[in-house]
């Protein structure tokens, strides 16, 4: 069976490589409304999106994910950011963070990362790559943490949650292998 959306799931891919040029404004209109169109339990809608097409910021923030990265020399992510140009956003021209209220109990995570799917998808179906990213979370560990929050206009009480890098891709990837034992069928 095929239909546009089948499609679009089948093609969407995690895009670890962007041009510089940036996304349309209607395409960044559209992916904010389909962000929005996400569904969320009792339909609370608890995110706040910030929208960052900020080269300068993105560089920062960047640089301080990195130095607090290196903080745990054997952690994941240092071992991410030692590699030579490695950029926790790929040169992405535009990245959506997607921020949470402090207080969120573990159902709004899922809310979340719903949003943080539509956010791909509709990339995908717009002719434009994304990854859904959460090592950024190491900048709001750093020293400088306030001061992204604050240029991110996170609301108050509010914290960082997920990220999605969206922009004209420049490298791809074969679809992943389906591992076995992953679907059962009752009934």
């Amino acid at each position: 069976m095929t239909n546009p959306v089948l499609e679009a799931i089948a093609s969407r891919r995690s895009v670890r490589g962007y041009a510089a040029q940036q996304i349309t404004s209607e395409q960044r209109e559209a992916l904010v409304t389909a962000a929005l169109e996400a569904p969320s339990a009792v339909d609370r809608q608890p995110w706040h999106f910030s929208v960052v097409q900020d080269r300068a910021l993105l560089v920062r923030m960047n640089e301080a994910a990195a130095r607090q990265a290196m903080k745990d020399p054997v952690s994941y992510a240092a071992s991410r950011f030692s590699q030579p140009g490695y950029d926790v956003f790929y040169g992405a021209p535009t990245v959506f963070f997607i921020s949470l209220d402090k207080a969120a109990h573990d159902g709004q995570l899922i809310d979340v990362g719903i949003a943080a799917e539509n956010i791909a998808l509709a990339a995908t179906g717009l002719g434009l790559g994304s990854v859904i990213l959460g090592m950024p979370r190491e900048a709001f560990f750093s020293e400088e943490g306030d001061e992204f929050r604050k240029a991110l206009d996170f609301p108050e009480n509010y914290d960082f949650a997920i990220a999605v890098a969206v922009g004209r891709g420049t490298v791809t990837k074969p679809a992943h292998e389906f591992k076995p034992g992953r679907v059962s069928f009752i009934g």
